[in-house]
């Protein structure tokens, strides 16, 4: 019943946005032409809406095919393909996907390749001119010229093009192009090879590519250098929990042999010609010429072309700690939720492929999942991807660079961004040695990003996909490098594993990475971590490894990796391995419940100092059942918990009350990057300098504020506690039952497009950035467990492996399969993952077969 208003719901926004969009380019306004024949009843949007929504068995006729292929989808939307060769695997997984996904897949590639404006119009420059700026369609172009064509990958991405290409041919045949090409008149091109690598790129950029540096150098000029060192230093005072304790191996950092697709080449930049006296351009309009250069525009940072959250789990147990022995393994990569979502549920089946999982559309193969003998997951490592470099310019070479004793000239590359309703727009990138040049956060650099280097990365997944134990798992990944991840295994034998793969660059020794670099040639990247020392665990004596995107290796540890504002605190990381303890040998339902759990452990940290802070204080009636509410919380930051409401409000007050001070009387630029710079986000450096502080240090100088009078923990504590109260009093009421967490919190998951009316929520719910089923850092999140994976590999007997996520497998708002999958994921229901084991799990079957 749900389900049936929820699509009547979704019919009845479409159509109002649709109705209004009509409007608006039917008459044309301002920018926006009108359409003409877009909109002519029969053809245009109004053909695409007579399209089909559900699903039916049918034959169909796959020119691209060299053989038999079968489709099948149980009654949720879950794919199953199974072919009679590799290639054709391939060629089908790009027609499902795209029958299923077509607009994401085009949104996604233009987004990569800076073709939004030809579609949107000026709205996305911003987009456009950062994603051509820092290059991902070079890079992609760069990947798939050093691709072998004999490759699993270039076969795997040729094929999968082709199945895109097929359904978009039915879609020029018909014209039953999505709504979005329909208002727009914009005709999507055939979908090549190069698209898919671009897509991958987008993923990698929204996962590894960061300010961090640029942040630090903000944080340098107002803070100073010595409280920026103390506040966010390399390595966090409170208890870490690597999952690679050591010992460790130092090796020679690992040559570059691959040059970043997007940096000037070293072998062809000769050193500049000096200006000449008597030149034509005086030396007084070089000058105003470099300042030009040295100030342009500042590339607008949208939230979509950064990581900007890291929350993933992935852990695997075996022996004693599974019911009945064997291997378990529980992962769940945080990303954006959205309407479509980043995944597509489908099994591949083949000669050469017994895959099950989470595909990302655009793809093939499987990111996540499993085959017939290993499981895998993945969560992010963290680790130092994005450098930047400063380069030495002068006012007398307005378009050269100093580097390695030389001037060189700066690399001019120019595109022209077509922008519907309007002209082109004209952009040149700059290049040197070390990247695109960008203006970023105020400040002009050269960007050396590992994203930018054209390594086969796809060649590695597929292999992965095809691993049969351990050991070629392991050396399937060897040749992945970005981003960089934390692969989680375990095996049909019991075997569990965690190991770091990518590239880390490693700086001089003396260099501070963590700043912007010097561009002179003095602090170049020597290299890479060495495969061999990169953080690994197999089979532990504890049998039980947990990634969470924490430091995965102690003090020790020989190589740069990050600093505290990289890693996550450890609070998810020590419910996890306390749950196992306490609970010992589990099922899969218990994962199910872990994976669902909302513990907060700072407040199990915390709470009983704050407790003892209160004691003595004189309390009114309200603060007093509020100080009652927390001293009986179980610590959960469920929906219905009023303790919760109090426990948040009061660590956003405390936060506030060490450090805005500072903030205000240094001028902290927090509007320049609020990820690490603003407050309200709470920095993870800052939460954790706070705890070890109120624990260990309550009388440090940090509580007192600039020129006041001093301080110590308890007493910031009893004032932070006394105005949450005040501040739930006045935006909840009296009524303290009535401070539910639900009232605050609440989820979103929005439509790709954005548009009104298409999304899921918001809706009140439980959880926090510090939580294993976790959520953004903002009251309202549209962020969270992009999908549920879990694998359980008995003694004897079948592996059990289930799968949920927060969306459904179609884009289109009224079919059935649009967000059929959101209400599973919040009820904790999981569905089967793999192929359908008889034809009662089967609700349609597709049979592809070759012929013109």
């Amino acid at each position: 019943m749900a389900s049936t208003i929820g699509r009547a719901a979704h019919l009845i926004c479409a159509a109002v946005v649709s109705f209004a969009v009509l409007a608006l380019l039917g008459l044309g306004h301002g920018p926006v032409p009108a359409l003409g024949k877009a909109l002519v009843p029969g053809g245009g949007v109004w053909q695409s809406a007579s399209a089909s929504t559900t699903v039916r068995t049918e034959t169909l006729t796959l020119p691209e095919l060299k053989g038999p292929v079968t489709v099948s989808f149980t009654a949720e939307g879950y794919a199953s393909v199974e072919a009679g060769s590799d290639d054709d695997l391939f060629v089908a997984q790009g027609y499902v996907t795209a029958r299923m996904r077509f607009t994401q897949l085009d949104l996604q590639r233009r987004m990569g390749a800076g073709r939004l404006s030809e579609l949107v119009g000026a709205v996305a420059l911003d987009s456009d001119k950062f994603q051509l700026r820092l290059g991902l369609l070079r890079t992609a172009e760069a990947r798939w010229a050093a691709t072998p064509r004999d490759s699993a990958a270039a076969r795997a991405l040729t094929g999968y093009a082709e199945g895109v290409n097929s359904w978009r041919r039915h879609l020029e045949k018909t014209g039953e192009w999505p709504t979005l090409y329909g208002l727009t008149g914009v005709r999507p091109q055939p979908w090549t090879p190069v698209d898919s690598l671009v897509v991958q790129g987008v993923v990698t950029q929204q996962m590894n590519f960061n300010t961090v540096a640029l942040d630090y150098s903000l944080l340098r000029k107002s803070l100073g250098p010595e409280l920026t060192t103390a506040w966010f230093p390399e390595f966090a005072p409170t208890e870490q929990r690597p999952y690679d304790p050591g010992p460790y191996k130092k090796l020679p950092p690992t040559p570059r042999t691959v040059r970043n697709a997007n940096a000037a080449d070293p072998a062809k930049t000769p050193e500049a010609a000096p200006a000449k006296s008597g030149a034509a351009t005086s030396t007084r309009a070089l000058g105003a010429a470099a300042s030009r250069e040295r100030v342009p525009e500042e590339d607008v940072l949208p939230e979509t072309v950064r990581q900007l959250d890291f929350n993933s789990n992935a852990w695997v147990a075996n022996g004693p700690r599974v019911a009945g022995g064997g291997a378990m393994l529980a992962g769940d990569p945080h990303l954006s939720t959205t309407l479509p979502s980043y995944w597509f549920e489908i099994s591949l089946t083949s000669p050469g492929y017994q895959t099950s999982g989470g595909s990302l559309p655009g793809l093939p193969g499987v990111l996540i999942g499993k085959n017939r003998n290993i499981s895998w997951s993945l969560t992010n490592a963290q680790t130092v991807g994005t450098l930047f470099y400063k380069e030495k310019l002068s006012p007398d070479r307005p378009d050269s660079y100093y580097w390695k004793g030389a001037w060189r000239p700066i690399e001019k590359v120019r595109y022209s961004i077509p922008v519907r309703g309007g002209s082109d727009v004209p952009l040149t990138v700059d290049r040197t040695v070390h990247g695109p040049m960008m203006t970023l956060l105020g400040q002009r650099v050269a960007v050396d990003w590992m994203g930018n280097f054209p390594h086969n990365d796809l060649e590695s997944l597929l292999a992965a996909n095809r691993a049969t134990d351990y050991t070629s798992f392991r050396q399937a990944l060897r040749g992945w490098k970005a981003p960089a991840l934390n692969f989680v295994y375990a095996d049909e034998k019991g075997h569990i594993g965690t190991f770091l793969v990518g590239d880390v660059p490693q700086t001089p020794k003396g260099s501070q990475p963590w700043y912007p670099l010097s561009g002179t040639g003095d602090e170049d990247v020597v290299g890479t971590i060495p495969y061999e020392a990169l953080p690994q665990s197999y089979d532990p004596p504890g049998h039980l490894i947990a990634s969470t995107n924490q430091r995965p290796v102690t003090k020790d540890y020989p190589y740069y990796v990050g600093t505290s504002v990289d890693f996550d605190p450890g609070y998810r990381q020590s419910v996890i391995e306390r749950f196992h303890t306490e609970r010992g040998a589990l099922t899969s339902e218990d994962y199910v419940t872990l994976q669902n759990d909302v513990t907060d452990d700072l407040a199990v940290e915390l709470k009983p100092t704050l407790l003892t802070a209160l004691d003595g204080m004189r309390l009114t009636g309200r603060e007093r059942e509020a100080r009652d509410l927390l001293a009986s919380w179980n610590h959960s930051m469920d929906t219905d918990s009023p303790a919760a409401s109090v426990w948040w409000t009061f660590l956003d007050a405390y936060l506030r009350g060490v450090f805005q001070p500072y903030w205000d009387e240094k001028k902290v630029p927090a509007s320049e990057d609020p990820w690490i710079l603003d407050l309200e986000r709470s920095p993870i450096p800052l939460r954790e300098m706070l705890q070890y502080w109120t624990l260990e240090d309550p009388d440090n100088p940090a509580f007192t504020p600039p020129g006041g009078t001093p301080r110590t923990a308890p007493e910031v504590m009893r004032t932070a506690f006394r105005a949450a109260v005040k501040q739930l009093s006045g935006d909840l009421g009296a009524d303290l039952d009535a401070w539910t967490w639900g009232r605050l919190h609440t989820r979103e998951i929005p439509s790709l497009i954005g548009a009104p009316g298409l999304q899921y929520g918001p809706y009140g719910d439980g959880g926090s950035p510090w939580t294993v089923n976790a959520a953004g850092g903002n009251l309202s999140s549209s962020y969270g467990p992009s999908l549920r994976v879990i694998v359980r590999w008995p003694r004897a007997g079948a592996p059990e492996a289930m799968a949920i996520y927060p969306g459904g497998q179609s884009e289109t708002p009224i079919a059935d399969w649009y967000d059929n999958l959101v209400e599973l994921w919040r009820d904790k229901k999981y569905l089967p993952m793999g192929p359908p084991q008889s034809a009662r799990e089967t609700t349609a079957t597709w049979s592809l077969r070759a012929g013109e």
